[in-house]
């Protein structure tokens, strides 16, 4: 990158910084958490609210803007035939926020040079500098051999509905990138498997027992309402007596996403040890619990066998994210990121042999792993803009999340997420409670999105 081009990056950013936040500000204000459908909003008010709110800032900058549905939009830079165009992919839906935020999560605040609030770094944040990379091409009146798209998505956190929408009317873009996990670049995503272990036997002296709000969140929370004749206070274990020989028992864990496990504390987990630690329940629910304890005594899946590691990607995690009763009947979701020596199906028949007949455990989602080749020309353009503006020599890497990216031919994410910059104690992440994103790495990522864009548009694709 030329002097030039540095110096009138740096005008950029300083001289949109106050309104890049302003918008995202907005964003974050709207509770996009998926709803129940109706009329004209399939994945419920909030995304709808939110997808109208983003294609508004999108006109704002004198992009056009175009509604797909309402499930998915984008904001249009420049002309061209249909089916031969560049992209970015973010998203407007977010996790539900969880309890233990310091303030309103859906009220933006800064707090020394970062901002919190749920969406500020999934998705909402990358999508107001996805916008503003156009602003910048188009007032700097870049050639553009290639329209540019900046696609809006509704629906990435809950089940991928908006893409599925798009690629079905849509032709896909001939490259995309995917503002939607770390820099410098990740090429290769594990597979994904959710599924469910469905108990078949009826409880008993577990009267309830519930936790987490979404399958691919590790829960900060979760209760039972159990028979016992004394329990007592225990670390992360808060009980109180309802009645003679009735208690609940609350206990709190360290939540985050489902794919990043490492540091957290699940609090279904808690729960299950504390529950047979102190002799709770008859002889069929000490085998759920028991069960239960293999899966959440050990995310890399040894408590149940299914470990794995090829090599190419992390090892497998696997979690459990939502407990709960139905019909009488407990329920635990499974959610596991996997490397390609195994299998969502292989995951679940090995759940399965453990549980005998006591439960059902079915296969809800299979998503085979991604992976990209470096020796791809747009991959090496990303991974060059990065190094370019950061100095850096990083090199790509490989997630156990799923991000847009492994829906397209042609895909990667691409930050802005920096997981080995240090971060201050009260800056939370991702899918966890205070949700914080550094205000220069955010406007540092958005140099680079630019830069990546305009050397795409010197490719032939």
């Amino acid at each position: 990158m030329n002097e030039e081009l540095r110096r009138d990056l740096d005008l950029f950013v300083k001289e949109n910084e106050s309104a890049i936040f302003r918008d995202i500000a907005r964003l974050v204000a709207v509770d996009s958490v998926e709803g129940e459908a109706a009329p004209g909003a399939p994945f419920g008010p909030g995304p709808k609210a939110a997808l109208e709110l983003g294609l508004e800032i999108s006109r704002e900058l004198g992009l056009q803007a175009v509604n797909c549905a309402d499930k998915i939009g984008y904001a249009q830079l420049g002309q061209g035939a249909e089916d031969r165009y560049l992209a970015t992919i973010t998203h407007l839906d977010v996790v539900p926020t969880g309890d233990g935020w310091e303030h309103d999560p859906f009220t933006m605040r800064e707090r020394e040079g970062w901002i919190i609030g749920r969406g500020v770094m999934d998705d909402k944040g990358p999508s107001v500098l996805c916008l503003y990379a156009l602003k910048y091409l188009k007032e700097r009146n870049i050639p553009l051999k290639y329209p540019i798209r900046a696609l809006l998505g509704a629906n990435e956190e809950t089940g991928m509905g908006d893409v599925e929408y798009y690629l079905a009317n849509y032709p896909a873009p001939l490259f995309c990138f995917s503002p939607d996990a770390n820099f410098p670049l990740c090429n290769g995503e594990k597979g994904i498997y959710h599924g469910r272990i469905l108990f078949k036997l009826p409880l008993h002296r577990i009267r309830d027992i519930k936790g987490g709000i979404v399958a691919n969140a590790i829960p900060d929370k979760a209760e039972a309402t159990v028979e016992a004749a004394h329990l007592e206070n225990a670390q992360r274990v808060t009980v109180e007596q309802l009645e003679p020989g009735l208690w609940r028992v609350c206990t709190t864990g360290l939540g985050g996403h489902a794919s990043l496990p490492k540091g957290t504390v699940n609090a279904i987990g808690v729960l299950v040890d504390y529950l047979l630690a102190n002799g709770v329940g008859d002889e069929n629910e000490r085998r759920m619990l028991e069960l239960l304890q293999r899966l959440h005594s050990a995310w890399d899946g040894s408590g149940l066998g299914v470990q794995a590691d090829d090599g190419l990607f992390e090892p497998l995690t696997i979690i459990g994210g939502v407990i709960g009763v139905e019909d009488g009947r407990v329920f635990q979701t499974l959610d596991s990121r996997y490397p390609t020596n195994t299998s969502g199906a292989k995951i679940a028949a090995a759940v399965q042999a453990l549980a005998g007949d006591l439960a059902e455990v079915t296969v809800d989602r299979d998503a085979e792993p991604f992976y990209m080749s470096l020796d791809n020309p747009a991959v090496q353009v990303c991974i060059d803009a990065y190094n370019a503006v950061t100095g850096e020599n990083a090199k790509p890497y490989t997630i156990g999340g799923g991000t847009y990216a492994r829906d397209f031919p042609n895909a990667v994410s691409f930050g802005p997420e920096h997981p080995e910059r240090p971060a201050p104690a009260f800056a939370g992440p991702i899918h966890g409670v205070d949700e914080a994103a550094s205000k220069d790495w955010l406007l540092e990522a958005l140099k680079v999105y630019i830069l990546a864009l305009i050397e795409l548009e010197k490719l032939d694709f």
